[in-house]
């Protein structure tokens, strides 16, 4: 029987230089109205940016003349936008 192997991960550190102030504000004031760490801020605006998909802006405008196209003959007013917005956040 072979042992157990067990691997040990260990967390990568990194240390960033010349934050600008007003970034370094943002992030800050991001961190404290999310609860969390300026480090788990970080971390977060990190994974948020480094996995999206760039944009197919083909397949969208496809995909929004579909949408279009199955409301058939429905107009919306700006107001009736308005209402529905409102209506939303209710």
């Amino acid at each position: 029987m072979e042992p157990l192997q067990l691997e040990i991960l260990v967390p990568t550190t990194l240390t960033l230089k010349n934050i600008p102030d007003e970034v370094y504000a943002r992030l800050r004031d991001q961190a404290t109205l999310n609860r969390r760490s300026l480090n788990s801020e970080a971390i977060l605006c990190f994974e948020t940016v480094l996995n999206m998909r760039p944009v197919d802006s083909q397949a969208r405008l496809t995909r929004l003349r579909a949408v279009r196209a199955s409301l058939g003959d429905v107009r919306f007013e700006a107001a009736d936008i308005d209402g529905l917005k409102r209506e939303g956040r209710a």
